[in-house]
């Protein structure tokens, strides 16, 4: 009896030690294999191996960055506007949780900002407004942290040709209740979407947003020749048809 029981409490490291390298190969294994159904922009399949994998380490704030957009993506393909809202919402939740988790991450703010950029649509004027400074926030965190990244800057171009083109309405409401608007301004957009462009040159919404930019600003010439680039440009991302259009449309008002 004196023999079997120290080797039984030996066993119990040796246990816990082997239930942790399984639980390590399953999280990398259904992250991949979320990854797989990620790159074909197969949404709810890819929630399927990440939210279990967010059970064996709920605090991976580079999954809870991926999971978000799972959710903030997926929304384009819901038929009924509440389940876009509720959809881009939980969205949120897990760029909010990925932030506190890794508040030095540049992709965790910059999750935060895409989430509430593809919230602002369904709110309220007062509510874009709110929206609009939290959007800001978190996009000049992303571009501090993560100066390479091509689409922090692109987020920050958004927000500086949203507000810079804003409704009179909505300026005076801003006015109202914050006494303005912060500082923002077409120019401001133009260098930021020129230096996405310069990190990467092969995502066209960077090149499609700077056209549309110089549309709002009157520069004609300049509008056409980067709309007609990004129009031709292939489609690698999800969102990319939906950039088109609004490409097309612009053209058509300086053609």
């Amino acid at each position: 009896m004196a023999y079997f029981i120290p080797m039984k409490i030996s066993l119990i490291p040796v246990i816990v030690l082997l239930s942790a390298i399984h639980a390590a190969a399953d999280f990398e294994t259904l992250v991949k294999m979320g990854d797989v159904h990620d790159a074909k922009f197969q949404f709810d399949k890819a929630l399927e191996y990440y939210l279990p994998a967010e059970k064996l380490a709920p605090n991976n704030a580079a999954l809870l960055v991926k999971i978000s957009k799972q959710y903030a993506l997926r929304m384009k393909d819901l038929p009924k506007e509440a389940d876009k809202i509720a959809s881009v919402r939980q969205g949120l939740a897990y760029a909010e949780r990925a932030r506190a988790s890794a508040p030095a991450e540049s992709d965790s703010h910059l999750s935060v900002a895409i989430c509430l950029g593809k919230l602002t649509p369904f709110l309220g004027a007062r509510e874009k407004i709110e929206v609009s400074r939290k959007i800001k926030i978190s996009a000049d965190m992303a571009v501090k942290l993560g100066p390479e990244d091509d689409y922090a800057w692109h987020i920050l171009g958004r927000w500086h040709q949203s507000l810079a083109n804003i409704g009179g309405a909505t300026r005076v409401l801003a006015g109202v209740i914050y006494g303005g608007l912060p500082a923002a301004s077409n120019e401001e957009a133009v260098k930021c979407f020129q230096k996405a462009i310069a990190l990467n040159p092969k995502r066209l919404v960077h090149v499609v947003e700077l056209g549309r930019t110089y549309a709002m600003m009157g520069r004609k010439a300049e509008a056409k020749r980067q709309l007609e680039t990004g129009l031709a440009m292939p489609d690698r991302e999800k969102d990319d048809p939906e950039t088109k259009k609004r490409g097309r449309a612009s053209l058509k008002t300086i053609s």
